[in-house]
């Protein structure tokens, strides 16, 4: 059984840095792409960025790109997203998905910009 816990999440004043933390806990984590998606609220949940098993590529979405990075380290089963130059529209409950033979998501962890 695989389970994922997001943690990292916190309050930080608009252009400061968090680094978010998905453990992974269960089998074959070297196989599963991973994606960290977010949720504001009112809002759908959207899709933040992507990195594939071997962590050789990955994908942003617009809004983050060039703020956020995605990373993995597969000997620790944890997978990262270093965010960057926040802004109040980052504020969100953001959480991690793990997917191969099926999907796998966590509880989430919340973020909150603010001054």
């Amino acid at each position: 059984q695989v389970q994922l816990v997001e943690s990292g999440g916190g309050l930080v004043q608009p252009g400061g840095s968090l680094r978010l933390s998905c453990a992974f806990s269960g089998f074959s984590f070297s196989y599963y792409a991973m994606n960290w998606y977010r949720q504001a609220p009112g809002k759908e949940r959207e899709l933040v960025a992507t990195i594939t098993s071997t962590g050789r590529s990955t994908n942003y979405a617009d809004s983050v790109k060039g703020r956020f990075t995605i990373s993995r380290d597969n000997a620790k089963n944890t997978v990262y997203l270093q965010m960057n130059s926040l802004k109040p529209e980052d504020t969100a409950v953001y959480y991690c998905k793990a997917i191969w033979s099926r999907d796998y998501w966590g509880h989430g962890t919340q973020v909150t910009v603010s001054s």
